[in-house]
């Protein structure tokens, strides 16, 4: 099949890419430096000419919530009107577990970005996914002031990004597959707690602290379960500890 992936310059978009080159697919690359602007729309209809599929892992340089919504919103609206005069069969989007219980910021947009898609003439198939366990260092890099880490009160389901990028593959080929699915870690656990084991494997500030912040109105949301895995969630390894091993493998004592 011949499957544009759009974002594949980034984590997600650059790790379905491999997964659908490594099962014999053509995959066209849909990003800005390859002069491809799915905001604009520049570019995009040449883009999409011939392709089977279209894998959405777009992402937003901003977590503002009016521009995040507007940017995930006109993304959606223009990869569905260009994809559907292309011929594509369907499209599948990557977004994010427990989205419909936040009312602002990046969670917010990838709404947007769902609800949009789902005003389109072709088929969507959404993969809503726990956080990466990248996240954990996200979290740290942006948080961290002086020597200490302030990490928001989230509880999360932390899940590989190889494990979410072999899902949107199969939801890319699959025949037949739901409208919705989710995916999330086998571990529920506070995002202080995993920046805390990350910082300890491979160093960086010499404090972690778990802050509220109270004018964040979601700020009990994500400090509750809306960011967990539900009944029907398919749960997949490997585990943020094992993860971390394969990453930062521990060094031998002497």
């Amino acid at each position: 099949m011949r499957i544009a992936v759009i974002g594949a310059s980034g984590r997600i978009g650059g790790a379905v890419a491999e997964v659908l080159k490594d099962r014999g697919h053509e995959v066209v690359p849909i990003t800005r430096g390859g002069g491809v602007d799915v905001h604009s729309g520049e570019g995009l209809a040449a883009a999409l000419r011939g392709v089977d599929v279209v894998v959405d892992a777009a992402n937003a340089a901003t977590t503002e919530t009016a521009a995040v919504t507007e940017f995930f919103g006109t993304v959606a609206h223009n990869v569905q009107r260009e994809a559907a005069a292309a011929g594509v069969r369907h499209i599948v989007l990557v977004s994010i577990i427990g989205i419909d219980r936040f009312s602002g910021g990046h969670y917010a947009g990838k709404l947007a970005h769902e609800r949009a898609y789902l005003e389109g003439p072709l088929p969507v198939r959404i993969l809503r996914a726990a956080q990466f366990h990248e996240f954990a260092g996200m979290m740290i890099d942006w948080t961290t002031r002086g020597d200490t880490a302030y990490i928001p009160k989230v509880r999360t389901q932390l899940v590989a990004a190889a494990t979410v990028a072999e899902r949107l593959a199969d939801l890319a080929t699959a025949e037949t597959a739901p409208a919705r699915t989710e995916v999330a870690g086998p571990q529920a656990l506070n995002l202080v707690d995993a920046a805390a084991a990350l910082i300890a494997r491979r160093g960086g500030p010499a404090h972690v602290e778990e802050i509220v912040d109270t004018a964040d109105p979601d700020h009990e949301t994500q400090a509750g379960d809306a960011l967990l895995a539900g009944p029907d969630t398919i749960i997949a390894g490997p585990t943020f500890a094992e993860w971390l091993d394969q990453q930062y493998p521990a060094q031998p004592s002497h």
